[in-house]
């Protein structure tokens, strides 16, 4: 069932048009620009007038006068130049909310295309602890996973690590330079493989022996030396792990834990593809892929090395064809800072070249920075990248003193309260990230993203744990939902927003910006705050009301609580101050 009220009023103008014999490519209304007019408006009498060179208000005079014999309609008018503004009557919104209440989807339609979609986040290498700089790639991947398969599509989520670079060889060398062997790499936990990379890395840029050393050490990695392939194997082993449990705390999850090193042996059916097409070449000892340079210079896709390594494009090159022969991959979607850019531009080409993608959607989402109130890329004090896991205890630290400490209230001991704080925590985390857009970097201010007023996370967890205390005393009461009926304008408003939910998670989906959700669920809590406070849910004489008001109330915890899921975000079903000790 279609509980959209935009499609209603479409397909009711449709019918209109074809009777007045207008295109009905126009007949499309949107939110009004005015809700105190109106609660939609249709603009096509203005590009219709000028096809008929006619007046628009005539046009939209014609609409009006047949709208006007609707049932659903209350009123219309024709002002401005053109403008059809039209208000739906009340018992028509209550009983399509009533409607969206009682369906499980909460009147969510599906895409009409339902297809398989690759979304590629996360993207930290192994042997590094992960930063801030890990954050925003995994918290926005994993939104809008969750935001694509609520709509229909079939999603595979891959980590994509970094684990098969000159890094390896590097730290590998590092290791054997300071302990002769490799003979206790297998103890080495990722603060010590880390600190080895750090080392490595310095002496690699100030030591081209060492840096030789390291690419050697990488080759022979690659080719399958078995020593060095154990010691690899443990690295990728602790990394991963170190990975897993950042991951798990933010609630960002994978189906697929692939790194560069999967894509390896189908490096060399690329460079075959290459080769059998006549489209690679060799330049100064390396094979390179020329590509267009019509608009500005860019530079050939190297699909081979001068010292016969394989290279990032490689390997990307490789995954795609993967993708698209293992998963049937339909849409490929790359999550990633800035800098990549580029290269991913260069990827993308030479996939077309090489034709291991056809008809499939590559498509790079870039993102801002997360940075300081300098307004530069955060970092810690002493001017360190900041590891996440420090940024996560953080976040947990600020939580604690807004809450009660454990046993101060009955039932949440010390797991409950930890629990609480790690909901809340993450929530704050998401949110202020996911709140922006995509492409804007933001500031992380840890005093304000994790209050529990303004547009924050944990503000639209305590509007769910309010509601929730509502429906508790109401059960308590004897009070039940029932239909929705609207007598003052509170209610009006909170139904007519309820009523937007489908195209705010569309429009999420197409635009691959889970901000739309954040804003949405933000202004939501709002409107609920105004009705809650203007429509006493309990304290009436008129139990049709109350129960009216409950369904309203229920319906908006329901959407919110979607809208949480859909940002990677729980909801407690109780919220605690330190300060009042309870709900």
């Amino acid at each position: 069932m279609n509980l959209l009220f935009e499609n209603i009023l479409n397909k009711t103008l449709e019918k209109i048009f074809e009777k007045l014999n207008l295109e009905t490519k126009f007949a499309v209304v949107k939110v009004s620009d005015r809700p105190d007019l109106s609660d939609f408006q249709c603009n096509g009498a203005l590009a219709l007038a000028k096809i008929a060179h006619k007046n628009p208000r005539e046009i939209g005079t014609m609409i009006a006068d047949e709208l006007k014999q609707e049932n659903c309609i209350d009123s219309v008018s024709v002002d401005g130049p053109g403008f059809v503004n039209i208000k739906l009557k009340d018992e028509f919104i209550a009983a399509n909310i009533d409607r969206i209440a009682q369906d499980e989807r909460l009147g969510c339609g599906k895409t009409d295309n339902p297809h398989n979609i690759v979304l590629d986040y996360g993207g930290p290498n192994v042997a590094k602890n992960m930063h801030v700089g890990h954050l925003r790639s995994g918290v926005i991947g994993e939104a809008v996973s969750r935001i694509e398969r609520f709509v229909g599509n079939n999603v595979i989520s891959d980590v994509h690590l970094g684990d098969w670079g000159t890094p390896m060889g590097m730290i590998i060398s590092e290791i054997i330079r300071q302990n002769g062997n490799l003979d206790k790499v297998l103890s080495y936990n990722i603060d010590q493989i880390t600190e080895f990379y750090k080392q490595a890395n310095i002496r690699c840029k100030e030591d081209e022996t060492a840096k030789e050393n390291a690419r050697i050490i990488t080759a022979e990695l690659q080719d399958g030396n078995a020593e060095y392939q154990k010691a690899w194997q443990h690295l990728r082993a602790e990394s991963i792990k170190a990975i897993r449990a950042n991951y798990q705390e933010l609630d960002v999850n994978f189906d697929l834990w692939w790194g560069e090193s999967d894509a390896h042996k189908t490096c060399g059916e690329i460079v075959k593809i290459a080769r059998d097409k006549n489209i690679s070449e060799i330049d100064n000892g390396a094979e390179i892929i020329r590509l267009e340079e019509s608009n500005k210079p860019k530079p050939p896709v190297i699909l081979i090395k001068s010292d016969g390594g394989y290279t990032y494009h490689t390997t990307d090159l490789a995954t795609i064809k993967m993708r698209v022969d293992q998963f049937k991959a339909d849409e490929i979607v790359y999550f990633t800072d800035n800098r990549q850019t580029l290269h991913f531009e260069q990827v993308f080409e030479g996939a077309e070249k090489l034709g291991i993608a056809p008809n499939v959607k590559l498509k790079h989402i870039v993102f801002g920075t997360v940075n300081g109130a300098d307004g530069k890329p955060f970092k810690t004090r002493d001017g360190g990248v900041m590891n996440l896991e420090t940024l996560i205890e953080m976040s947990k630290d600020k939580v604690r003193q807004s809450l009660p400490e454990a046993g101060e209230v009955e039932g949440y001991g010390e797991a409950e309260i930890e629990k609480l704080t790690s909901q809340i925590a993450v929530a704050a985390i998401k949110f202020q990230d996911l709140k922006n857009t995509i492409a804007s970097g933001y500031v992380f201010e840890l005093d304000d993203f994790a209050k529990f007023e303004g547009k924050t996370g944990p503000y639209i967890q305590y509007a769910v744990a309010r509601i929730n205390s509502v429906l508790r005393k109401a059960a308590g009461n004897g009070l039940e939902a029932g239909n929705v009926v609207i007598k003052a304008p509170e209610e009006r408003i909170l139904a007519l927003k309820l009523a937007q939910l489908h195209n705010i998670v569309m429009r999420a989906h197409t635009e691959k910006e889970p901000s739309i959700i954040a804003d949405y669920a933000y202004t939501l809590a709002q409107t609920f705050s105004t009705f809650y406070n203007a429509c006493p849910i309990m304290n009436t004489e008129d139990k049709s009301l109350s129960a009216s008001r409950l369904r309203l109330a229920k319906l908006v915890r329901d959407v919110l609580t979607l809208m949480l899921y859909l940002l990677g975000i729980e909801a407690p079903e109780v919220m605690l101050k330190a300060e009042n000790k309870g709900e």
